[in-house]
């Protein structure tokens, strides 16, 4: 394998600068009639450096020495890409034809303009999206290995960003918003995440400091398009923890998109400490189709496009658990907690997703959207678990007849769980967008719209402790909840870029209003991004805003299964900055990264995480912060493949009102990420690929229950995990019906690292409470097989 490389990163760390020596090329970019362009955006490929060609058609572009390739693009020509060799200034003229063939959806705002405009965006690869080993290859998980973005669990598709939680993050697929189970108390027991990496064509993804356009969260932005294919296309994947397949083609006037997942992970929930039967089964199909409404299929003027995306997930999870043992302490005093268990659980989700996007272009300056959504999900959950436990002390002695048992019995008790749920919610949004282009250099976008929620729960649930001769009921919640809603929202946002390319800022305000509380919310939004002549290839970035996050079904409901009035949104007040430097190792480009953050919280609602359940304190506010350190590196540290590396650094505390504690740790405080996606390949033979995916995060705060003195006093154990991929690619194009063959083997988890989610509290005969760790999954191998048709 390439050790070089991975050398080499780790002497960037250390502080090795590495400079890259740069030239300018300039020119004039003109018509087929000798006119100047004024407005073309030209793009150095593979970066977002770039610049707009002057009222003459002039533009300069400093760019590194050596092979370059440069993209000019006008919404009235066609695209013109442009490969030179550079050791010295240049100057260059461009000719670009006019559009007479359908070309692909541009944006109004100049492609330069956005991409220079968006300082706090992360692109990430489609292609390695796929490409990474995870337990079920989850389109999330690729999301963790990004700075600022931890998600310690492989069974769950949640993730928090920047100290929030997994209820903080804004979703949209072709600018549709989609969402998560409600019910899913544990990751065991949910689907794959919304987002099929097949379909995938653009990745972006805000850490914080988004465009007022997108919603009203409080960390994160996703925001993905699905390929509109042109061609046909075609794959199929089976493996030992299910298969996906997808089709894509295209005719005249539409282009389609189906794919279908299947998740069986009965083989890998085998390998956890609870010991019985694991029938979990997940399956959704997706599909997109677009069509060509324009009349003159030579314009792009007066040019009308329709999405359709529709989708249904399929959730089944059945248990009948037998029994645990879990051993845990220290080398001095070891303990064991045994259990037995008799009953099962069952969970039914049912889950439709579906919208519209219609787009038009009435002239070369103004575009419209207008955009439909809707989901209906039917969650289902019965529960009736018994479980019988004894906790122990174990001989650790190795000379001792007694080596390895229990010695003396601390605890023997009982905890029964009941639960009979029943959850239905629709959600609807329509919304309108337009983006009009003043000039070349200026861009104004508004829009508005109307969410209507409506969410029927029946909760009977119940759950008690027979320990010590006395019983202790510790959950009880019967209600029957009606919850129907209107949200109004709009925003307007303005993007200018100076005609030296060196500045550009975007600034904003979004407004809402939530008819359940009657909170009207101002969110204003500012960014900056500089790239000053003298610093090449070097671009400083600030953004700052207010961003506010009107309550849901989830922070609206107690423990008690009350839903309360007098919630109202919580706020964060965010402030980045940062700067990117694109540099040139072994003849290819590098990207370095590196931001820093503080968010200031007010009237947030305190919630504590059992596995990846959230339980809001709704009769509790207060305030909070989150600050931290950000650093990414990504480029092709092996020719013809994408890797990169991320290492966060965060702290967030949380002082709630009228408690005594003053600041604690929040839940989802987690000091140190380190997280890699690798790519190699063998030298010589580019067709055998060895993939890695590794995560490490430092332990997560947590404390008793019912003991407010002790919450979050504790940390817990840090987490790793590694997964390795090794692929073979077989060219079967003389096949008539399979063009490529690759053969997959995955080492999940693949240093048998004993991670913990959670702990579970039990009390001994003496009142003492230990706390009993739950852990996730083992060592485990996949073969996948993947067919390209």
């Amino acid at each position: 394998m390439h050790i070089k490389p991975v050398l080499t990163f780790l002497l960037m760390l250390l502080g090795v600068q590495l400079m890259a020596q740069s030239v300018l090329i300039s020119g004039k970019i003109l018509d087929e009639n000798g006119e100047e362009v004024p407005g073309v955006s030209i793009l150095l490929k593979g970066t977002s450096q770039g610049a707009i060609s002057d009222i003459e058609g002039a533009f300069e572009l400093r760019v590194p020495t050596g092979n370059v390739t440069l993209q000019f693009t006008h919404v009235q020509y066609e695209p013109v890409e442009v490969a030179y060799t550079l050791e010295q200034d240049q100057t260059v003229e461009i000719l670009l034809k006019e559009g007479t063939t359908r070309l692909q959806d541009v944006q109004i705002e100049d492609k330069g303009l956005r991409e220079s405009e968006v300082v706090n965006v992360q692109k990430v690869d489609a292609k390695s999206a796929k490409s990474l080993p995870s337990t079920f290859g989850d389109f999330n998980k690729v999301l963790v290995t990004l700075p600022g973005v931890s998600g310690n669990n492989e069974l769950s598709s949640a993730y928090s960003v920047r100290g929030g939680n997994f209820d903080e993050n804004l979703v949209y697929v072709n600018d549709m918003p989609v969402y998560r189970p409600f019910l899913s108390n544990a990751g065991r027991q949910e689907g794959l995440s919304f987002v099929n990496p097949d379909m995938v064509q653009d990745i972006e993804f805000y850490a914080g400091g988004w465009e007022p356009k997108y919603g009203d969260k409080l960390s994160s932005s996703l925001n993905i398009e699905y390929k509109e294919p042109d061609s046909i296309e075609s794959a199929v994947t089976i493996g030992l923890l299910g298969g996906t397949a997808y089709a894509g083609g295209k005719t005249n006037q539409m282009s389609y998109l189906i794919g279908a997942r299947h998740r069986d992970s009965r083989y890998l929930l085998n390998t956890l400490e609870t010991k019985g039967q694991y029938f979990p089964t997940y399956t959704d199909i997706q599909s997109l189709f677009t069509f060509d409404l324009s009349g003159n299929k030579s314009q792009y003027i007066n040019k009308t496009k329709l999405n359709i995306l529709l989708s249904y997930g399929r959730n089944r999870y059945l248990t009948e658990p037998v029994s645990q043992t879990t051993d845990f302490g220290s080398v001095q005093q070891n303990f064991r907690l045994q259990t037995a268990f008799i009953g099962r659980e069952i969970m039914r989700y049912d889950t439709y997703q579906s919208g519209f996007r219609l787009t038009h272009r009435f002239n070369e300056r103004l575009r419209t959207h207008f955009i439909g959504s809707s989901m209906f999900t039917s969650e289902k959950e019965q529960f009736d678990v018994e479980g019988a436990y004894r906790l122990c002390d174990v001989n650790n002695n190795p000379n001792s007849s007694s080596f390895d048992e229990c010695v003396v019995v601390r605890g023997i008790g009982t905890n029964y769980d009941y639960g009979r749920n029943d959850l239905e919610a629709s959600i609807q949004t329509l919304e309108s967008r337009w983006e009009y282009l003043l000039n070349v250099n200026h861009v104004l976008e508004g829009g508005a719209g109307v969410t209507f929620q409506q969410i029927n729960d029946h909760i009977n649930e119940y759950s008690f402790i027979d320990s010590s001769d006395y019983v202790h009921l510790t959950n009880s919640v019967f209600n029957y909840i009606n919850l129907s809603t209107r949200q109004y929202f709009a925003y307007v946002q303005n993007t200018f870029l100076w005609n030296d390319s060196v500045h550009a800022i975007s600034s904003g305000v979004r407004a809402t209003y939530w008819d359940y509380n009657g909170q009207i919310l101002i969110s204003p939004r500012v960014s900056y991004r500089w790239a000053p002549k003298w610093a090449n290839f070097t671009t400083f970035k600030v953004a700052t805003g207010l961003y506010q996050q009107p309550p849901f079904y989830r922070e609206l409901r107690g423990f008690d299964g009350e839903l309360r009035s007098n919630v109202y949104a919580q706020k964060s007040i965010h402030l980045i900055a940062g700067f990117t430097r694109l540099f040139y190792m072994w003849g290819r480009p590098f990207l370095f990264t590196t931001d820093v953050y503080h968010k200031q919280l007010f009237d947030i609602i305190p919630y504590d995480i059992d596995n990846v359940r959230l339980r809001y304190y709704s009769d509790k506010t207060g305030t909070a912060f989150a600050r931290g350190l950000d650093f990414r590196i990504n480029g092709e540290f092996v020719k013809g493949t994408q890797s990169w590396f991320s290492l966060g650094f965060l702290q967030t505390q949380e002082n709630i009102e009228d408690d005594g504690q003053g600041f604690i740790r929040r839940p989802s405080d987690q000091r140190i990420n380190l997280a890699a996606y690798f790519e190699d390949h063998m030298p010589g033979d580019p067709t055998l690929r060895v993939y890695l995916n590794l995560v490490f995060g430092s332990g997560y705060p947590f404390g008793p229950p019912n003991r407010e003195d002790l919450r979050n006093a504790f940390s817990g154990d840090e987490y790793y995990r590694a997964d390795l991929g090794l692929s073979k690619q077989f060219d079967l194009s003389i096949n008539n019906f399979f063009n490529k063959l690759w053969v997959r083997l995955e080492v999940l988890n693949a240093f048998a690292a004993d991670n913990t989610l959670s702990y579970t509290w039990i009390e001994d005969v003496n009142g003492a409470q230990f706390a009993i760790p739950n852990s996730l999954s083992a060592r485990f191998l996949n073969i996948k097989l993947t067919a390209e048709l």
